[in-house]
């Protein structure tokens, strides 16, 4: 959740097309304390002993910050080149390391094991990165890192309807906010205010 704060502040220093606006800060902001309405303060309780998780954590939303940032130099390149050529890259990247590490030649998964790599690999990589690629292009940073907001999101409605937990009013409040958020960064409701004081 903290990837498009970090992404709209490196956007603001970092290209000429995407500088901060009272309407991103407070999209984001509102975002922000949706998600922490969302996953309830009980989630920041027993910090102490996970700090160093913590921390690569933000490292991470941060390296995703930059990555949207970065990806605009392949404007000019198809996004099924530009995602191809990344995840091969990554891959080859990390082969060795997985080959020391993970010691897949050793493991022997199961069918359901092989649907959840399939899976993983098909949908929430390929074809992710696929997206990914083409809504940078045509939306820019800021906006296509905005789709972390919606991950808590998708968690609980899988929380709820695959493991029976219940829906809260925290958390009907929390994707409230998170949709108010992600309409102000978007300017939505800006042009909507705009309209109804012209009318």
């Amino acid at each position: 959740a903290t990837t498009p704060l970090f992404t709209v502040i490196l956007a603001h220093f970092l290209t000429a097309d995407e500088k901060l606006t009272r309407g991103r800060i407070f999209g984001i902001g509102l975002g922000f304390l949706g998600v922490a309405t969302l996953i309830g303060p009980e989630a920041l309780l027993g910090a102490g002993a996970a700090v160093l998780g913590q921390i690569a954590v933000l490292g991470a939303a941060l390296s995703y910050g930059f990555a949207g940032i970065y990806g605009r130099r392949f404007h000019g390149t198809s996004s099924t080149v530009a995602a191809a050529g990344m995840l091969c890259g990554s891959s080859v990247m990390l082969l060795p390391l997985v080959l020391v590490f993970e010691r897949p030649l050793e493991a022997s998964p199961d069918l359901a094991a092989w649907g959840a790599i399939v899976g993983t690999a098909i949908l929430s990589t390929a074809i992710a990165y696929l997206l990914f690629f083409r809504i940078l292009a045509r939306s820019g940073a800021t906006n296509v890192m905005l789709v972390t907001f919606l991950i808590p999101i998708s968690a609980m409605g899988l929380g709820v309807f695959v493991l029976g937990e219940i829906f809260t009013l925290n958390a009907a409040l929390g994707m409230a906010l998170i949709f108010a958020g992600l309409a102000a960064v978007d300017g939505r409701l800006v042009t909507m205010a705009q309209r109804r004081n012209s009318a």
